[in-house]
């Protein structure tokens, strides 16, 4: 059984903070196993953790989190960046074609860009697993909402931290079964439902720091793009 973070930014997304250094040293402080870092819309630091992951006794797993038409979704096991703006099925479809995985997370939850109000049920049953912890909850509804989904559905089940700063990283984990340490024995437990997950809340005061560090850095990226086509 390993324990994986399937959900931490970096700071090549537009609203994360640390370097992949830092959040490859939180996950083998916390005594985790494996990292993924998901950035929004962004591969590059995903595939340098992957890659330094090991200095670190962690299996790296390239992932991204991919801005669909529809909303937020997650995809594991992929060479290249999936693009942003896709419909939810192309956007399934350009992760199955590069031999990945496509987890929903926090589908419920509107205000972040959850998938859940724009897309069917039976659509939504058609992601490889379901995020049913996030580690960002205000009331644990959506999570429990998520949770039920899955279940009635039969699908695998995932947590992830979401976590923006790397003292976050380990704060909701996806415990696998799997016979081997490595990135593929992870995606296929995935796929076959090995999985249990783990979470404690991010702390309320950790959460409105993440969200306010977010929004100033999302507004630095944009003042820093309108300079530049200056």
């Amino acid at each position: 059984m390993l324990s994986v973070e399937l959900h931490a930014h970096s700071a090549l997304s537009h609203d994360g903070r640390d370097p992949v250094e830092l959040l490859l040293e939180q996950a083998a402080a916390v005594g985790l196993d494996g990292l993924a870092i998901t950035d929004h819309d962004e591969i590059d630091a995903s595939i340098e953790a992957a890659k330094q992951a090991a200095d670190h006794g962690l299996v790296g797993i390239v992932g991204m989190e991919v801005s669909s038409a529809a909303g937020h979704i997650l995809a594991f096991g992929i060479d290249e960046r999936v693009p942003p703006g896709l419909s939810f099925d192309e956007t399934l479809e350009r992760i199955h074609q590069q031999g990945g995985i496509a987890v929903i997370p926090h589908p419920f939850q509107k205000s972040r860009h959850g998938v859940a109000p724009h897309i069917s049920e039976d659509q939504l049953a058609s992601a490889d697993a379901i995020e049913v912890y996030n580690s960002r909850l205000f009331t644990g509804r959506a999570n429990r909402q998520a949770e039920r989904f899955a279940i009635e559905r039969g699908l695998p089940m995932t947590a992830g931290s979401d976590a923006h700063i790397s003292e976050m990283v380990g704060q909701a984990v996806t415990e696998v079964g799997v016979d081997e340490r490595s990135a593929e024995a992870v995606l296929e437990a995935i796929r076959h439902g090995r999985t249990s997950v783990i979470g404690h809340r991010t702390p309320w005061h950790i959460s409105l720091r993440q969200f306010g560090g977010g929004a100033k850095r999302r507004l630095g990226h944009i003042l820093d793009s309108l300079r530049q086509n200056d």
